[in-house]
């Protein structure tokens, strides 16, 4: 399978993508009420990019566990069904792909390789994983064939490795290029760094010039101009996008809008942007219902207000509304017309924290790169397990 980045967009397989932009999975964010509301940004811009639901364990689909199950919730809006796939047993991530794609229809499939979690590396998962390269080999093997009679394409998303020493990221490359997956997903940290720090775009670069299939970018795009900036630079097929759209779904509007070569759109004012809170509010309670919705609106609040002046004691209510009325009442509160402050541009948003001592390993772990001797079901995940990379 091939993608081509082409008149701004993304081909994977038989799977086309109007704008080289994916969301990139976050626990408790991309659920189908988060996923609609940016869908809908790009429409309204005109080319549409690729949504991905929250990542889900193989075990727990294969098992049947209730939550994971619950956690494959999609907006009938929602024309390309997009799941990412977290795994260590190549025979069970090869049944969930399979699944994925036979009862849910899913149109593409990502698999996780990147996440920096200490209880997921401990395991030998996520970021951890790639340094074992003949068990990469089998687990993306595994997936492509089991997605194959469905024409479904199997990408990736991976770091540059566990830390400085014990880089990954372009033998990842190379297995995913010969297993057969449409593209490379490569955020530009590694697992020791987390979210800290500055995310090393050299090393996509260094990526791209060293396989034939497609890689993505991600790590530090907050504006569309560093989407443009990232592709320019490393040579990158399009961007994963995470952090940066916390509180701001319409960066997908803004990027759609300069990946197709248009005027970026004007910055929103206070009361756009309370708009945009209560549509997100209002989708939450459509899939989840009030009550729970607004609870799951609460954690929102502080990224979508982040720099305006609202003060403490109204944020804090905000924080604690239960039902979308309460909601309106403190909306009403804010100025609607003031300015989006600019001097937040460019910041990071969402966690970040500093670089770890250590990454949290299996005994041993790093004493050979190859994984071969690991039999099938050697190493298993938490069946609701829901952390990102």
């Amino acid at each position: 399978m091939t993608a081509t980045l082409a008149a701004a967009g993304l081909r994977l397989g038989a799977l086309e993508v109007e704008s080289p932009v994916v969301l990139a999975p976050m626990a408790g964010i991309t659920n189908a009420a988060y996923r609609r509301l940016c869908l809908d940004q790009m429409r309204a811009q005109g080319p549409e990019g690729l949504f991905v639901c929250e990542m889900i364990t193989s075990r727990g689909l294969v098992e049947g566990d209730p939550t994971t199950r619950a956690m494959l919730a999609f907006d009938e809006a929602e024309t390309t069904r997009s799941v990412q796939l977290y795994g260590t047993d190549p025979t069970c991530v090869g049944e969930a792909t399979r699944i994925l794609c036979e009862e849910y229809g899913v149109a593409h499939v990502d698999l996780n390789f990147g996440c920096p979690v200490p209880k997921v590396t401990r395991k030998g998962g996520g970021a951890a994983l790639p340094w074992k390269r003949g068990l990469l080999g089998r687990i993306l093997d595994r997936a492509v064939a089991a997605a194959a009679p469905y024409d479904v394409p199997v990408t990736m998303k991976t770091r540059k490795g566990i830390d400085e020493d014990h880089l990954t990221h372009l033998d990842a490359g190379r297995i995913a290029q010969e297993s057969g997956v449409a593209a490379i997903a490569l955020h530009g940290r590694t697992a020791l760094q987390g979210y800290s720090g500055v995310a090393d775009w050299d090393s996509i670069a260094e990526l791209v010039a060293h396989v034939d299939i497609p890689v993505l970018g991600n790590g530090d795009i907050w504006e569309a101009s560093d989407a443009l900036a990232m592709v320019e630079r490393t040579g990158a097929v399009g961007v994963v996008v995470g952090r940066g759209c916390l509180g701001r779904p319409w960066l997908f509007r803004d990027l759609a809008a300069a990946f197709a070569g248009q005027e970026v759109a004007t910055l929103p004012r206070l009361g756009e942007v309370a708009a945009m809170l209560r549509r997100h509010a209002e989708l939450l309670c459509r899939h989840m219902g009030e009550e729970r919705g607004c609870k799951e609106m609460r954690k929102h609040v502080t990224w979508y207000l982040k720099g305006f002046s609202a003060g403490g004691p109204l944020r804090h209510a905000l924080a604690l509304t239960s039902t979308l009325a309460e909601l309106d009442a403190l909306l009403g509160e804010l100025d609607p017309e003031e300015p989006f402050p600019t001097q937040i541009l460019g910041a990071p948003r969402g966690r970040q924290g500093g670089p770890r001592k250590g990454v949290a390993l299996p005994e041993g772990w790093l004493d050979e790169a190859d994984g071969s001797h690991l039999a099938d079901g050697a190493l298993v995940e938490d069946a609701a397990e829901t952390s990102g990379g």
